[in-house]
C-alpha cells in the first residue's frame, strides 16, 4: 500500500574527477566518496551502470586557480577530458556537468570579484550579486560570460545537461542564448534555482577546496529563511528556459520542494548534499547499535527513509552521494 516509491532511475551519482592516472584521494570529511582521476571514474561509472544508474554529474578539481577561473572552460579541462571519456565508454550514460567558478577561482567565490566597491543593493528577483564582506562584489555580468563559455566547452566535449550552479541572476538565459547560438540546442539545462546559503556544503567544499578566502556567499545564494523567493527564483529560470530546476540542499529544504511541485509541476531535482551524506556516515560510523541492527543496517534504513522522504515531498530526480550503494541495495 505505499504511495511512494523510491526507484534507481530517480537517482544521479555524483563524482569528483582530478588530474592524473591511477587516482583515488579519499576525503576526510565524505567517508566512501573520493577525487579520481578518469581512469578510475571510468571504472566506476561502469559499475554504477551495470547497478542500474542512468545519470551522473561531474565536479572538477582543479590544481590551478586563478582570480578569473579560466581552467573551467579549457577545451582540454578535467571536466572535458572526462565527459569524453565517460561518453566513449559509455554512451547511454546521461553526463550532467557542473558550471560554476569556485572550485576553478583563487578566491573560491562563485563569480567573478570585483575589487573594493561599495555593496549594491539586490537586483530585482531577488538574487543579490556582491560577495558579503570586506566590501568586494561579484560583477554578475562578466560572470555569466565566464559561465557560457565553461557551459560551451562542455556541450562540445559531448555533455547531455549542463548544470549552473553559481547563482547568478540571468544565468540560464545567457546559457541557453549560448548554447542555441553555437548549436547545441539539444543540450539541456539543469539549473540550481534554489540554491540556499547552507551549513550543509562544509564537506564538499574540502572536496573541491572551494572554500571563499573572504566573507561568504549569502549575497547571492539564498537565505534559508525564505521560502517564497524560492518560488520566485525558480520561476525566473523556469522563464530562461530551464529544462529542470533544482532546489539544494534537500533534507532541510523538503518543503520547498514541495511547494515548488505544486506550483510549477515541471521536472524537479533535489541535491542529498555532502553535509547530509556525511551526517549519516559519521554517525552510523560513531554509534552503538543493538543485536538487531549493525552500523550498515542501520545506514541503509536511514539513507533509504531519507531519500524516499525527498522524492514523496516531490523530487523527481535526486542527486546524492548515496545514489552507487542504494543502487547496489536495490539490485542484490
Amino acid at each position: 500500500m505505499a504511495e511512494t516509491m523510491l526507484s534507481v532511475s530517480n537517482l544521479i551519482m555524483p563524482y569528483f574527477v582530478t588530474e592524473g592516472r591511477g587516482r583515488e584521494e579519499p576525503i576526510k570529511s565524505m567517508p566512501g566518496i573520493f577525487r579520481i582521476s578518469v581512469d578510475n571514474l571510468l571504472k566506476d561509472v561502469k559499475e554504477a551502470r551495470e547497478s542500474g544508474i542512468k545519470a551522473i554529474l561531474l565536479f572538477g578539481v582543479s590544481g590551478k586557480k586563478d582570480l578569473s577561473g579560466g581552467e573551467a572552460y579549457r577545451k582540454d579541462g578535467i571536466v572535458q577530458k572526462a565527459v569524453k571519456a565517460v561518453k566513449k565508454s559509455a554512451k547511454d550514460i546521461v553526463v550532467i556537468t557542473d558550471i560554476c567558478l569556485c572550485g576553478y577561482t583563487s578566491h573560491g567565490h562563485c563569480g567573478i570579484v570585483e575589487g573594493q566597491v561599495a555593496r549594491v543593493p539586490p537586483s530585482p528577483g531577488g538574487l543579490r550579486r556582491t560577495s558579503k564582506g570586506q566590501g568586494h562584489s561579484i560583477d554578475n555580468d562578466k560572470t555569466l560570460k565566464i559561465l557560457s563559455k565553461i557551459a560551451l566547452s562542455h556541450a562540445e566535449a559531448g555533455a547531455d545537461l549542463v548544470a549552473p550552479s553559481a547563482m547568478m541572476d540571468g544565468q540560464v538565459r545567457a546559457i541557453r542564448e549560448a548554447l542555441d547560438k553555437a548549436g547545441f540546442s539539444e543540450v539541456g539545462i539543469l539549473a540550481y534555482s534554489a540554491k540556499y546559503a547552507s551549513n550543509f556544503y562544509a564537506p564538499f567544499r574540502e572536496a573541491l577546496d572551494s572554500a571563499p578566502q573572504f566573507g561568504d556567499r549569502k549575497s547571492y545564494q539564498m537565505d534559508y529563511r525564505n521560502s517564497d523567493e524560492a518560488l520566485r527564483e525558480i520561476r525566473e529560470d523556469i522563464d530562461e528556459g530551464a529544462d529542470i530546476v533544482m532546489v539544494k540542499p534537500a533534507l532541510s529544504y523538503l518543503d520547498v520542494i514541495y511547494r515548488a511541485k505544486e506550483k510549477f509541476n515541471v521536472p524537479l531535482a533535489a541535491f542529498n548534499v555532502s553535509g547530509e551524506y556525511a551526517m549519516v556516515k559519521v554517525y552510523c560510523r560513531d554509534s552503538g547499535f543493538g543485536i538487531r541492527d549493525t552500523a550498515a543496517d542501520m545506514g541503509k534504513k536511514i539513507v533509504l527513509e531519507i531519500l524516499t522522504s525527498i522524492k514523496r515531498a516531490g523530487a523527481d530526480l535526486i542527486i546524492t552521494y548515496h545514489a552507487k550503494e542504494v543502487a547496489e541495495w536495490m539490485t542484490t
